[in-house]
């Protein structure tokens, strides 16, 4: 199996194949929505598990944000998947957390939602599809919270819970049950944000001959 990413040039060569970067560019999409306040009361339907054709009563931790305020919302979010991605800024003191929460919300959402479309946008470019820097910062942010939502629709908590996933992903014991299936998506997430991590990274050589010229 080929690097899902590779730094080639100035910009990061992706090679996942097309039909799997459309299914990334859609959950990204989908994580945006979930950032955005503006968006109507979906009722019980969750927007991700919707995407993923998945039952959300079959998923733990499932919630649904329905604010649709016209001003930036002040109380933390009722979607546990939300308050993942826009957490408290103070735990201990609910008035301060609060007031942090109406100052910086909006401009949290908003930038979440911009960087998100733009991995998004990026991933369907012409082919073969080659990143910028800030195409590939976007989706290494984009892919975080794509992971901290399914994380919190899977009920990650610690680290047990997280060997937990991974015994159930090598096992496959029953691939058409959902939690497998999306557990398997998590564990896939992970591989593709270390690979492109690591080719945002630049070349160790390059610091290697830097020190040599400062002896």
């Amino acid at each position: 199996m080929g690097r899902p990413f590779q730094a080639d040039g100035d910009g990061i060569r992706v090679g996942i194949d097309q039909d799997e970067r459309e299914v990334l560019a859609h959950l990204l999409d989908q994580v945006a929505d979930l950032l955005d306040p503006g968006t109507p009361d979906p009722g019980p339907v969750d927007p991700l598990a919707e995407a993923l054709g998945l039952d959300p009563a079959e998923l733990p931790g499932s919630g649904v944000e329905g604010s649709g305020a016209a001003s930036p919302p002040v109380a933390e979010p009722e979607d546990p998947a939300v308050a993942r991605l826009l957490p408290q800024g103070h735990r201990e003191d609910p008035a301060e957390a609060e007031e942090f929460r109406r100052l910086t919300e909006h401009g949290l959402r908003a930038r979440k939602r911009s960087s998100l479309r733009l991995a998004g946008a990026a991933l369907r470019g012409p082919e073969p599809p080659l990143l910028t820097a800030e195409q590939a910062q976007a989706l290494v942010k984009g892919l975080t919270d794509l992971r901290l939502v399914l994380g919190e629709r899977l009920g990650l908590r610690t680290d047990e819970d997280t060997e937990r996933l991974q015994a159930l992903v090598h096992a496959r014991s029953d691939p058409d049950d959902p939690f497998v299936g999306l557990a398997a998506l998590y564990d896939h997430l992970t591989w593709w944000q270390e690979y492109l991590v690591a080719a945002l990274m630049p070349p160790r050589g390059r610091f290697a001959r830097r020190g040599g010229r400062r002896g």
